[in-house]
């Protein structure tokens, strides 16, 4: 049995944007925007992740 992956480019590059987007409007200085790039999908994923 073959296994498919579908993969989302479009979303994912307007994820991204809006990522930076955000990071910009909030005025983060370069330290703090790259601990946000870092930690930001840690806590997002343990928040949306369903209960294990």
């Amino acid at each position: 049995m073959q296994k498919i992956k579908i993969t989302h480019y479009f979303f994912e590059g307007f994820w991204f944007a809006a990522w930076l987007f955000t990071i910009g409007f909030l005025q983060l200085s370069f330290f703090k925007g790259l601990l946000a790039i870092i930690l930001w999908p840690f806590f997002l994923g343990e928040f949306f992740a369903p209960g294990i």
